[in-house]
């Protein structure tokens, strides 16, 4: 029986997928331990595995990314962050760019002592790590331990080549198209990071494993053995760097629940007022954009008139109270899983949890990108017929419906095929295709 460890960053958008993959590990024969920082305990009971208290980063969002409690820096990051996403895509890359240099490499020498302790006290016959988590990776680089990396987003993101880079979209959906100027600003802030990480990757390597190779670059350093992307296998993806084989899982969401009493009567009450239901989630990050959260909201309820809207507002539950009637219902948080069973669209960020997840339940969706590889994701949105989308900061009211309408009329007959592809893999074909390739390339050496 092997032993694991899954090591994921506190982002939930992040740590919940990992931890369903470490859950169906356990139930594939596996020893498991969830290791990540203490708020996330409760995933690892979930999943049935032990647990390892673990940070990786100053950074942290337990759900919604407001409501975290952070140093007063990290709390000033997120609202600088937030702010750039109101002045357009290539505005909050920058940002985003800004803070990587002080997110992604935070403390490495403890990461590294961390490591070492939890390997020698478990003993562990490889790791999974989340491909975000740069201090984990370098510490495994460093300590010669094998590990697999886990992607939850866009695949492009595990970098495919020397043209690739970390931080800028390998492809941009139709409507958000970036000035030429503004890319190449964009481009020399990523390239700058590769350079700046990759220095800091070597210079950490040559003290603390001077007899192990130090990485080619940085954003590049992923595991020899096995990639793991929550993502379907798309043919139009870049082509991936030859090494690792890459497992592409379609999506990793556990089983949906049922909905709760209070749900299912709130869902029971918008279908009394309306044919057809909407669900709106920005995600843990950009609920704060109340304001796309009222246009959207506002389109669906005076364009829309036989539909109903569930709103995820996080901390702006209050900012949007007024729109709460019989065809609309705002809450903190939903139950995102559950109620893609129940619902006729998705209007989402282009996260990839999201995309993936609404893959699985056949629903359409309207994507709102706004940063990171959402750019990216929106695009296979919208070329594989998954969806239709629009920039979150040009969008009027009135442009909801006619989207909902091309929506409902476009992205049926070609969405239906590649939802029972994503159907077919999952978590549990993950976990076994994973631990029989971990089994073959640990033990080759």
């Amino acid at each position: 029986m092997p032993r694991v460890v899954v090591v994921s960053p506190p982002f939930l958008s992040h740590a919940q997928p990992l931890s369903v993959l470490a859950g169906a590990l356990r139930e594939r024969g596996a020893e498991v331990h969830f290791a990540c920082a203490p708020a996330f305990e409760h995933l690892a009971r979930r999943a049935g595995t032990g647990f390892v208290p673990l940070s990786v980063t100053r950074n942290a969002n337990t759900g919604v990314a407001e409501a975290t409690r952070q140093d007063a820096r990290e709390a000033e990051r997120l609202r600088e962050f937030l702010d750039a996403t109101r002045q357009g895509a290539v505005a909050a890359l920058l940002a985003q760019a800004r803070h990587r240099r002080a997110d992604m490499l935070a403390d490495p020498e403890a990461v590294l002592e961390a490591l070492r302790t939890t390997d020698r006290r478990l003993r562990p016959d490889w790791y999974v790590v989340d491909q975000l988590s740069s201090p984990v990776t370098l510490a495994l680089h460093c300590l010669g331990l094998p590990y697999a990396t886990f992607r939850p987003g866009h695949p492009s993101y595990v970098l495919s080549g020397p043209d690739a880079w970390f931080g800028l979209p390998h492809a941009w959906p139709d409507a958000v198209r970036p000035e030429p100027d503004a890319l190449e600003e964009l481009s020399a802030a990523v390239r700058a990071n590769d350079e700046a990480f990759t220095s800091l990757f070597a210079e950490f390597a040559r003290e603390h494993a001077p007899s192990r190779p130090a990485p080619d670059r940085a954003f590049a350093l992923t595991s020899p053995h096995a990639v793991v992307h929550a993502y379907p296998e798309l043919p139009w993806l870049p082509a991936p760097a030859r090494g690792p084989v890459r497992l592409f899982t379609g999506h990793m969401a556990a089983p949906p629940a049922a909905l709760d009493a209070q749900w299912e009567a709130r869902l029971k009450g918008l279908r009394g007022a309306a044919a057809r239901v909407v669900l709106v989630a920005l995600g843990t990050f950009l609920s704060a954009r109340d304001d796309v959260l009222r246009t959207v909201v506002t389109g669906v309820l005076e364009g829309q008139r036989d539909a109903a809207v569930v709103v995820a507002a996080g901390e702006r539950t209050g900012a949007l109270a007024d729109l709460v009637g019989d065809r609309a219902v705002v809450a903190p948080s939903v139950p995102q899983q559950a109620l893609l069973e129940h619902v006729d669209a998705m209007v989402h960020h282009g996260g990839g949890n999201s995309f993936t997840e609404c893959l699985r339940a056949g629903v359409p969706a309207l994507v709102l990108p706004f940063s990171s590889d959402q750019f990216s994701v929106a695009h296979d949105a919208q070329r594989s017929g998954a969806g239709v989308v629009r920039d979150p900061n040009t969008l009027v009211s009135d442009d909801v419906p006619s989207a909902l309408q091309t929506l409902w009329a476009d992205t049926s007959p070609r969405l239906s095929g590649l939802s029972a592809a994503v159907r077919g893999r999952g978590p549990g074909w993950a976990a076994a295709e994973l631990l029989a390739t971990m089994g073959r390339r640990v033990a080759g050496g």
